[in-house]
């Protein structure tokens, strides 16, 4: 997810006191005492402790050889005992302030007391994000953050912010300093809700095919709560069936020639345990769905399947709490195992406007692959989901998943605002956005997902 300008999201979360393990030599310990996060119902999962980090080491002239020119002082927190968490990311007060520099992170993990290498997190994480002059985007609640990584159960951390040296081919160059107000955010996703069953057979899945696509706005509480009879998981549906849903809604006339794909099975907030008291209570919607961009996660891809809903819960906190956005950014995710997954509220059928690429947010839906494929190769299934899911959600929207579709601008740094720019229907992150993002072996599968999307719907 690596972009190239400055200009990212977070909120300011309540810590919990740590402990340190070692403090290292001309190092005041950090004695600030910092109120835990409000208890909420004994029935809301997860927490996030929010740590300040402080200054580790003096600036030094080595990387230049010019003391005059020195990098800027590095921050971080020596090793310290904490709360369990799964899931870390550092966030700072001015959204759009970039770091320039590396955020690593050492944690040790619980039960084992094994501490890992140090693991590098994304720092350029601007390009997910609310467009500018967006009421989320301008709520005054955003920090800048980095992506967040995933680390399994955990209950001791490190972390280290190292800046940038200035360059030493411009001798008028001086040290960037690190934004202000650098945290490190840990964040425990809470206990899973009952276990779902792994196919589409079974009781629970039968009471789920109860409630259809047409209700799925109903399954809603006047005050956009979750309601407490709406379904873990949508089945899957028939192309047949999943057309005439689509043309019942869309009011076509019946026998007309929509081109929706089968509906694949969809796990729910519900079924992943979104905790809805986080979000906003509002729902906020886009024109249509003119276009699908695919995303990594970079969250990276040491989780099980199983621990898919946990991840999900773990980066929706960070969204939210951390990042200072209103909801989740994605529309929809996808595990590696292929199993997909509702993501921002407002309803899978709808026009949901979301908050994954800064600049073509509206009448657009984002899906996150869940891992990190700048290196590694997506998995067939997950590649296969994308395909499956496009040809569902944009057939609702008579989109063509091998077609070309022009957006305007919402301003980025690969398109100024206003402009208008002709793209795949199905594009990737980097296509609105100068950004590694979705990795360059996920970027490569983009072609096949096309056809096999377009295929689905029967073109």
């Amino acid at each position: 997810m690596r972009a190239f300008i400055a200009s990212s999201i977070g909120v300011t979360c309540a810590a919990v006191l740590a402990l340190p393990l070692a403090v290292p030599a001309g190092a005041a310990p950090d004695t600030r005492t910092v109120p835990a996060e409000s208890a909420g119902p004994v029935d809301v999962p997860g927490s996030t402790q929010s740590l300040p980090m402080w200054t580790l080491s003096a600036p030094s002239g080595r990387s230049t050889g010019d003391p005059t020119r020195a990098a800027a002082p590095e921050q971080g927190l020596p090793e310290r005992e904490v709360h369990p968490f799964s899931l870390v990311g550092v966030v700072w007060d001015d959204a759009n302030a970039e770091l320039h520099g590396t955020v690593q992170v050492r944690t040790r993990a619980t039960g084992t007391g094994a501490w890992s290498d140090w693991q590098d997190l994304e720092t350029h994480n601007a390009e997910h994000s609310a467009d500018p002059g967006t009421a989320e985007r301008d709520s005054g609640t955003v920090r800048g953050s980095t992506a967040p990584l995933w680390v399994g159960d955990s209950d001791a951390v490190a972390v280290r912010v190292r800046p940038e040296a200035p360059d030493p081919q411009d001798p008028t160059g001086s040290a960037v300093p690190l934004p202000a107000g650098l945290r490190l955010e840990l964040v425990d996703p809470g206990k899973d809700p009952q276990q779902l069953p792994a196919t589409d057979t079974g009781t629970a899945v039968a009471a789920a095919g109860a409630v259809s696509a047409a209700s799925d706005q109903a399954a809603t509480t006047a005050d956009g709560r979750t309601a407490a009879l709406s379904p873990s998981v949508l089945p899957a549906l028939s192309k047949a069936r999943s057309e005439a849903q689509g043309e019942a809604e869309a009011g076509l006339a019946p026998g007309a020639q929509p081109y929706i794909g089968p509906r694949p099975r969809i796990v729910t907030r519900k079924g992943w345990g979104a905790d809805e008291k986080l979000r906003e209570r509002k729902f906020v919607y886009t024109g249509k769905v003119k276009a699908a961009f695919i995303h990594h996660s970079a969250t990276g891809n040491n989780y099980k399947c199983s621990q898919a809903p946990s991840v999900l819960r773990g980066i929706y906190r960070y969204h939210v709490k951390s990042s200072g956005w209103r909801d989740i950014g994605y529309n929809f995710a996808v595990d590696k195992c292929g199993n997909i997954y509702e993501g921002r509220a407002g309803g899978v059928t709808k026009a949901v406007l979301g908050a994954h690429t800064l600049g073509f947010n509206a009448n657009s839906m984002g899906i996150a692959v869940l891992g990190t494929f700048t290196k590694s190769n997506p998995p067939a299934a997950a590649v296969n989901a994308v395909a499956k899911l496009t040809a569902w959600k944009l057939g609702l929207f008579g989109a063509n998943p091998r077609g070309k579709v022009t957006l305007v601008s919402g301003g980025s740094n690969k398109y100024k605002k206003g402009k208008k720019v002709k793209l795949n229907v199905i594009s990737g992150h980097r296509d609105g956005f100068a950004t590694e993002c979705p990795g360059a072996r996920l970027y490569k599968k983009l072609g096949s997902a096309r056809t096999s999307s377009a295929k689905l719907q029967g073109r």
